[in-house]
């Protein structure tokens, strides 16, 4: 191995690259592009002391870091993509050489067009749902019992409306979902996000991206605006370049 490895962000069309877009790679590496044919891999030079097969794999367990390149990462593939389709990498997929990467490029051509085709003219919105718990209105009746029934009075009524209105929230979530799904091209439900890495602490209670047509942007943008249920919170992001549907690291 030698000094530098070859970091690779995106698949893109050759053609579609006139001039390589003005942003710095991870660590601050400028951003090239290796062609083959009409495909082009963005890549940038990486120190192997970094990003090596053992230090990779601790710093993978470094949050800071982690973030950091996530960030560079993001920044190279959403400027790739403004001119035209950009097929995503996996974080920190890194090859020895430049010959390595015109030889996946050569080997993996159809699948790469394939899913340049599919995403072309299309972008990926995500949309979170959280289940926000309802205000308990003071019960009339507790105040004749005691202070200890009282208490237990309420603590079951809370208890009784949170699981109402989590249920209404998921059931308004999951119909959300389908208008959704009927204005994208594709859509992929995930599982909800730990809390912990939400920064949340209501019950997310949807985790969706939705591949659509540009021109449909404005339409899933104001269905998330307009939906407006009472115990339902909702985040919408985007557009994105499709990480979730290019398929590049899939079989």
């Amino acid at each position: 191995m030698g000094d530098t490895l070859v970091y690779v962000y995106a698949i893109a069309d050759a053609t579609g690259i006139a001039e390589l877009p003005a942003v710095e790679g991870v660590a601050g590496a400028p951003v090239r592009a290796i062609t083959s044919g009409e495909l082009a891999a963005m890549v940038s030079s990486v120190e192997a002391a970094e990003f090596g097969e053992e230090a990779l794999r601790r710093n993978l367990e470094d949050l800071r870091w982690l973030e950091r390149t996530a960030r560079a990462h993001h920044a190279v593939v959403d400027a790739v993509a403004r001119p035209g389709p950009a097929a995503p990498l996996r974080l920190a997929t890194v090859y020895l050489t430049e010959d390595n990467v015109r030889s996946l490029l050569d080997e993996q051509n159809a699948r790469f067009t394939a899913a340049l085709a599919r995403i072309r003219g299309r972008a990926e919105w995500g949309v979170k749902a959280f289940g926000a718990p309802q205000r308990v209105e003071e019960q009339a009746d507790g105040a004749a019992a005691g202070p200890g029934t009282a208490y237990l009075m309420r603590r079951r009524t809370e208890r009784d409306r949170a699981a109402r209105s989590l249920a209404q929230a998921h059931e308004q979530a999951e119909q959300l979902h389908t208008s959704l799904a009927r204005l994208a091209v594709a859509s992929r439900a995930y599982p909800p996000q730990d809390p912990r890495l939400s920064g949340e602490r209501d019950e997310m209670v949807l985790n969706a991206a939705y591949l659509v047509e540009e021109a449909a942007g404005p339409a899933v943008r104001e269905l998330v605006d307009t939906w407006d249920v009472p115990g339902l919170r909702l985040q919408l992001t985007g557009p994105w370049a499709p990480y979730s549907f290019a398929g590049l690291d899939e079989s």
